[in-house]
């Protein structure tokens, strides 16, 4: 890969981790051609989940075609195809909607009725030839024999075996279509990705995204995490879409916090000298995230893929990004920024776990 600018203040290296949430990636885009802009953070290795997957492998096709030009060039022309395909499809905002400037799919009568028929017919049954647009304009995107070619950064997609109940990590070599399909594969609205025979569905069940690989193969201690599923959300929901719309919320970060309370552990027992600092590697948590954003957009905004909304996401994340950066930046390498105790104490328990006796 082509080396990273250097601005003469010289570059940080991070591992990245990369959320998904569907039409939702496209803040995950701004965030990264943001960073991209400004040169000053490299990327030793990126872990992602359904959007977050697709980010990945474009962006790792792009710095590989033309470095950090051409990772944003090819961000841009995936997200720019992604909303041309959505053009004509019956899911759309409603006129209302439109109006009022909402960005919801929620009152979109094309979105209603498929929502209403995933409730009463699988993919198996909807869609028996199992065709799949968004796999098909991946597979004209991304050279994945160029992204299975790249060294660095390191690239791992995860995706929940159906089987098992367990994540799966894919690593650069194989790394094809059909594995970020299926980080990507929610099983209400389409059939399980088999990958040698196995069944895979979306990774974000039980790793959205994973950080755990990055433990052993990188050497960077800051991982930053670009979020874009709330972890809080004030109130309890009221409406059944509502409530849904929060369980799906809640367990899809639930893995994420679970490895973040890991790693604070780890953190607070190298402190006390418990744990070798040689061994274990003392990891500095970021997260760029903008809850302003993202809170008040619903979950059926996920399946918005017109070009307004994109660029309003994209350059949402950019601007948070550019902040993140002017405020974030200096402590890389130094200290953790996020803070990792608040989002998964809850209600003031002792995150620490429990001892066993014996």
């Amino acid at each position: 890969m082509p080396e990273s600018p250097d601005n003469g203040t010289g570059t940080k290296e991070v591992a990245t981790a990369l959320q998904g949430g569907g039409a939702h990636g496209a803040f995950t885009w701004g965030v990264l051609d943001r960073l991209l802009e400004d040169g000053r953070v490299t990327f030793e290795a990126i872990s992602g989940t359904n959007a977050g997957a697709m980010n990945a492998v474009v962006m790792v096709d792009g710095l590989m075609l033309d470095g950090f030009r051409g990772a944003r060039e090819k961000l841009r022309q995936f997200w720019r195809a992604i909303s041309d395909g959505a053009k004509l499809t019956p899911v759309q905002r409603a006129p209302l909607d439109m109006l009022m400037g909402n960005w919801t799919l929620d009152t979109s009568p094309g979105y209603n009725f498929f929502d209403w028929l995933s409730k009463f017919a699988s993919p198996y049954e909807l869609n028996p030839f199992n065709l799949n647009p968004l796999r098909d304009l991946l597979a004209k995107t991304v050279d994945f024999e160029r992204v299975r070619a790249c060294s660095k950064p390191l690239v791992f997609i995860s995706c929940t075996n159906v089987e098992t109940g367990r994540v799966k990590v894919f690593k650069r070599g194989m790394i094809s279509p059909d594995v970020v399909m299926a980080s990507a594969c929610l099983p209400y609205l389409f059939q399980a990705v088999e990958i040698d025979g196995v069944p895979y569905w979306d990774g974000g069940y039980m790793g959205n995204p994973v950080l755990f690989p990055f433990h052993d193969s990188t050497k960077t201690h800051d991982y930053v995490i670009v979020q874009i599923n709330p972890v809080l959300r004030k109130g309890a929901p009221k409406t059944a879409r509502e409530i849904e719309n929060r369980v799906s919320e809640i367990s899809f970060n639930s893995s994420l916090l679970q490895e973040l309370r890991a790693i604070d552990f780890a953190r607070r027992l190298i402190d006390e000298g418990k744990l070798d600092p040689k061994l274990y590697k003392k990891v500095n948590v970021h997260i760029i995230s903008n809850d302003s954003v993202l809170v008040p957009l619903g979950a059926s905004s996920k399946f918005n893929a017109e070009w307004a909304f994109l660029e309003y996401l994209f350059e949402a994340g950019r601007s948070t990004a550019g902040a993140w950066l002017d405020k974030v930046y200096p402590m890389l390498g130094v200290m953790p920024t996020a803070n990792v105790r608040e989002m998964y104490q809850g209600d003031g328990l002792d995150p620490e776990p429990r001892r066993s006796a014996g």
